[in-house]
């Protein structure tokens, strides 16, 4: 592969980016904000970022991912292979595809991990046309991709319904401590949720879903009751509130 395009160099994009570098790899990158480094060839746009390279990274905000396209697609040749990194909903990858209509093959790649410290040796999933190719070219400088049979936003809907388990138990650990904090008891908080998250296993799962399903009614008072504490506290119980209303709906 001759020259990679990077367009966002924020923190994703600039790590991955100075990662194929040394990797090997001709990089060519483009962020309004951001002032290419690492070997990375600063481009003046995202068209001639594109212009001459056979792959495409768009590690942008989902906001940006259709302006990225926008601005890089008039340097891509036919056939570029334009994957798209973005964390977005599964309608806004199908739109990139729809978008580049035949000038360019899309992925719809998600980042399976934090890209920090691991940058491009981030787990990745792939689906889409543009899939495989994106898979062989970025597995040359050691990356992983684990390719998804279908189009442009399967990839994208697993790393979301994975985001409704991992980021919605940050929320609640973040909630609970901000809590525990204004009680006194943040250490121990602390360490009783650290217990927990060491003893679970796959049996956790089951315990959590049958647990809630069973004991829906008993909990929602619970809940209600945790509320109402957090009000004293002064912390907002916004994870501590749409669980109550969760159970409430299971207790129905």
């Amino acid at each position: 592969m001759s020259t990679v395009a990077v367009l966002g160099l924020g923190e994703a994009g600039g790590r991955i980016a100075r990662d194929l570098v040394e990797a090997g790899a001709t990089v060519r990158g483009y962020d309004p904000r951001v002032t290419a480094s690492g070997g990375v060839h600063d481009a003046a746009d995202a068209a001639e970022a594109c212009r001459d390279a056979s792959l495409v990274l768009s590690v942008n905000s989902a906001a940006d991912a259709l302006d990225a396209l926008a601005q890089g697609l008039p340097g891509c040749a036919p056939g570029t292979v334009w994957a798209d990194l973005n964390t977005a909903a599964p309608a806004v990858k199908e739109a990139v595809h729809a978008a580049a209509g035949d000038r360019a093959v899309v992925a719809d790649v998600a980042l399976m991990a934090p890209v920090p410290p691991r940058g491009l040796y981030t787990a990745m999933t792939a689906s889409g046309p543009g899939a495989e190719p994106f898979a062989a070219a970025v597995r040359t400088f050691g990356a992983t991709v684990d390719v998804l049979p279908g189009p442009v936003g399967v990839a994208a809907t697993r790393k979301l319904l994975r985001s409704v388990f991992y980021k919605g138990l940050a929320a609640a650990v973040v909630e609970a401590l901000a809590a525990g904090r204004a009680a006194g008891l943040e250490d121990w908080l602390a360490g009783n949720i650290a217990e927990e998250l060491v003893r679970a296993d796959a049996a956790t799962l089951e315990r959590l879903v049958t647990g809630s399903r069973v004991h829906a009614v008993r909990r929602t008072h619970e809940m209600e009751a945790a509320a109402e504490l957090l009000d004293s506290l002064g912390v907002p119980g916004r994870v501590t509130r749409a669980s109550r209303d969760w159970l409430k709906d299971l207790a129905g």
